[in-house]
């Protein structure tokens, strides 16, 4: 299993970059760089790229609404073009409160948008003149929807890959299965290494048995906070915070992901009543009611044979990519952590 983090910089992007080429130099693998509501990811992307010389450097994740299909395939281009081909698109729907709420389009068909897309950029990277009729787009753009002046064009410049990486990042089994059938890479989050099959084992094989076999197989990169030594285990209550967030509040009552792939783990009780805690302002309490049971199943924080066992698990359960973040007070202590992690898999 190769190692992925994903790039914080609420101490400053100086110190986040300084710490990404230590990570590098320790044997990180892929760099995700992250985009919600704040900065924009690929300005970070190219900020990486020039400061790094091997790290793969992936948006985790550009929401597909926010860009035409056509300009989220010029920018991976250009990220891969900056960093000599280290590139790697991922994409996904976020929710309809930030699409909604923060960009004013509407939230509609994730999963149509998303395999035209993948399509779309495919095209483009190949740098074909395009033509593509689709549900949700149509480029160019369809007689009487505009000036009827379009015509198809061709990417100017010459991609450094015709066949960038692409990354999708999917919880409900439709768009599972998707993603195991058309995409490079799957983000999962929640990801529990002894029942994620149970929730999207079906999905990712029904996917799979429709992939093309010249494509290689799909990388699962899933993971969570990695602490590797003795009596770290109260360390790994630092994800209730976020944890509670995404079960919680990531979303409507009557439309939250998160929370139902938390329920679709057995926890349809805890999941409403995190909810329940976090919309009405209470969110201690409703990172208290996070079980610890699942905190711990999912953790990668403990001592040597603790955090081995778990990464059996997630490598039977068809994890490529440890998707971690690394506990620590220091920037030394953390790398240290890396070195260790990777330590560790050389011995499953």
């Amino acid at each position: 299993m190769k190692i992925a983090t994903q790039m914080g910089y609420a101490g400053g992007f100086t110190e986040a970059i300084e710490e990404i080429q230590e990570f590098e130099r320790a044997g990180l693998g892929t760099v995700f760089i992250a985009e919600a509501y704040g900065f924009d990811a690929p300005s970070l992307m190219g900020f990486v790229a020039a400061r790094t010389e091997r790290v793969e450097i992936a948006s985790g994740i550009l929401p597909i609404y926010t860009r035409t299909p056509t300009l989220l395939a010029m920018t991976a281009a250009g990220v891969d073009a900056l960093s000599g081909g280290r590139a790697m698109l991922g994409l996904g729907a976020s929710g309809p409160q930030v699409i909604e709420g923060f960009h004013g389009l509407p939230y509609d068909a994730p999963l149509a948008r998303t395999r035209e897309i993948i399509e779309i950029c495919r095209r483009i990277w190949k740098r074909e003149r395009l033509r593509f009729e689709g549900k949700k787009y149509q480029i160019p753009l369809a007689p009487g929807l505009g000036m009827g002046l379009g015509k198809p064009l061709k990417l100017i410049t010459h991609p450094v890959r015709d066949d960038i990486p692409i990354a999708v990042a999917a919880l409900t089994p439709k768009s599972v299965e998707m993603t195991a059938e058309i995409a490079d890479g799957w983000l999962p989050i929640f990801f529990h290494p002894t029942k994620a099959m149970e929730r999207w084992g079906a999905a990712l094989a029904a996917g799979t048995r429709k992939r093309n076999p010249e494509r290689a197989p799909l990388s699962v990169f899933a993971g969570g906070a990695v602490g590797i030594g003795e009596g770290l285990e109260d360390l790994r209550n630092q994800s209730r915070g976020i944890m509670a967030l995404y079960v919680g509040g990531m979303g409507a009552r009557e439309k939250n992901f998160y929370n139902d792939t938390f329920k679709s783990y057995g926890y349809e009780r805890e999941a409403k009543e995190i909810q329940d805690l976090y919309l009405s302002g209470k969110k201690r309490e409703a990172e208290a009611a996070i079980p610890q049971s699942f905190i711990d199943d999912c953790s990668l924080i403990g001592s040597q044979g603790f955090v081995k066992e778990r990464l059996v698990q997630l490598k039977e359960a068809g994890v490529t990519h440890l998707n971690v973040g690394f506990v620590g007070d220091t920037r030394a202590d953390r790398v240290k952590t890396l070195h260790q992690l990777n330590e560790l898999i050389a011995t499953i």
